[in-house]
């Protein structure tokens, strides 16, 4: 069970990015990894910066510390960021961006590009969508395995 601060970051997140639909591309993981950039899109670490930090897109600064300095009040439920592109491969990041579920099934970080049939009581309008699009997945990558 969650405690009630989980339970209360969960709803944010999830209001954060109940807006932003987008067609779903379906992936296959293998030893914890997703080898192919879903879509076959090629990531841009600059746009990644922007949507780990934009609350209408990913919002991962409510959850973890990353070494963005012009926002203030990074999240501490979720592990720190920083450096992450030399403990996990690009490949390892892009499984954990698109459904960090697969890695840890207790996890409460929502699957921004999982499979919208494995989602329970979603919205009509949002059925068959995802949070982020491939390119935005591909994106936040490319930034978080820049930081080095």
């Amino acid at each position: 069970m969650l405690s009630p601060k989980s339970l209360l970051i969960l709803l944010m997140l999830l209001a954060a990015t109940a807006l932003n639909a987008a067609e779903y591309l379906p992936w296959s993981q293998q030893n914890f990894a997703i080898d192919s950039p879903l879509g076959g899109f090629i990531g841009n670490p600059e746009r990644g910066r922007l949507l780990v930090s934009q609350k209408s897109k990913g919002n991962c600064l409510a959850c973890h510390r990353l070494p963005i300095k012009d926002t203030e009040f990074h999240g501490t439920i979720g592990p720190e960021l920083t450096g992450v592109g030399n403990r996990l491969t690009m490949t390892q990041l892009r499984l954990r961006v698109s459904d960090e579920k697969q890695v840890n099934p207790f996890s409460i970080m929502p699957g921004y590009h999982s499979d919208p049939k494995r989602l329970n009581r979603v919205r009509d309008d949002y059925q068959g969508q995802t949070i982020l699009s491939a390119q935005e997945i591909e994106d936040i990558v490319s930034y978080l395995v820049s930081l080095k």
